[in-house]
C-alpha cells in the first residue's frame, strides 16, 4: 500500500482529501507539526507527497526545497494560487504537478496513478480494476459493475474473485485458495471458503455472472471468460 504525505492545514479539506485517497487504498499522514515537517516526512518515508503553499509558519515553497534536498519522492502542489509564478516556482523546486483549488477529486486520483506509475513502475489498471465478462472488477472500492449494475462485495469475496480472475479458465483447488487467504493473513477455514464462494456466485447472479464462476467437484474452482 503506497503512503501519501497530505500537509495541508485545512482540517476539512485534509480529511476529505484523507477520506477519498483512503477509498483508493492509499494511507494518507497528516501533519501533527507544521514547524517540524521534514521530520515528519523522514518518519513517515512516504512514496508521494501532496502539499499546499500557504501553511503556517513557512510556505510549501520551503518545505518542498527540503524535501527535494532529501529525497526525489514525488511532489505533487494543491493550491488555491493561481499565478504563474507559483506553478512555475513549484516545478523549478522540483514537484511532479500543480493542481489548482478548487478540484476535482477524479483529477487528483488521475494524477496520483499516473505518477505512481511512472515513478514506481505501478500498473494501477492491473492492481486496481479489471475487465472481465463485460465488467469492470474494481479491487479498490470491492465492486463489480455491467450494464445491469453494480454490486459490492466483501473483502474476502473480492479476494477470491480476483485469484479466480486472474487464473481464469483455470481451475484452482480449495487448498490454493485457503493458502492465499492465509497468506494475505486472512482467517480462512474450509467451511469459510464455501460459504464465500457461495454468496460470491449469489451477488454475482444478481448481475448476471453467477455462471462465469464454476465449482468443479473434488478440484475447485474456476472463472470462465464470457462466453461467445
Amino acid at each position: 500500500m503506497f503512503k501519501i504525505f497530505l500537509i495541508e492545514d485545512d482540517a476539512s479539506l485534509f480529511n476529505e482529501v484523507k477520506d477519498r485517497l483512503t477509498q483508493w487504498s492509499y494511507d494518507v499522514y497528516g501533519v501533527e507539526d507544521f514547524g517540524r515537517v521534514l521530520q515528519e516526512f523522514t518518519a513517515i518515508k512516504p512514496d508521494l507527497v501532496i502539499i499546499d503553499i500557504q501553511l503556517p509558519k513557512f510556505d510549501g515553497f520551503h518545505w518542498c526545497r527540503l524535501i527535494r534536498s532529501h529525497s526525489n519522492v514525488p511532489i505533487i502542489f494543491l493550491s488555491s494560487r493561481d499565478h504563474p509564478t507559483d506553478m512555475v516556482m513549484s516545478m523549478q523546486l522540483g514537484a511532479d504537478d500543480f493542481i489548482q483549488k478548487p478540484f476535482h477529486f477524479d483529477v487528483l486520483i488521475a494524477k496520483i496513478q499516473a505518477i505512481l506509475r511512472r515513478v514506481y513502475n505501478y500498473n494501477t489498471d492491473t492492481l486496481d480494476m479489471k475487465s472481465w465478462c463485460g465488467a469492470t472488477v474494481d479491487y479498490a472500492k470491492n465492486t463489480v459493475t455491467n450494464e445491469n449494475g453494480t454490486i459490492e462485495l466483501t473483502k474476502n469475496e473480492m479476494f477470491i474473485l480476483k485469484v479466480l480472475i486472474e487464473k481464469k479458465n483455470t481451475i484452482v483447488s480449495r487448498s490454493e485458495l485457503i493458502k492465499s487467504l492465509w497468506d494475505d493473513e486472512r482467517f480462512v477455514s474450509d467451511n469459510t471458503l464455501t460459504v464465500n464462494v457461495n454468496r460470491l456466485r449469489k451477488s454475482l447472479e444478481t448481475i448476471g455472472l453467477g455462471k462465469f464462476i464454476e465449482t468443479k467437484v473434488g478440484q475447485g474452482y474456476m472463472a470462465k471468460e464470457e462466453e461467445q
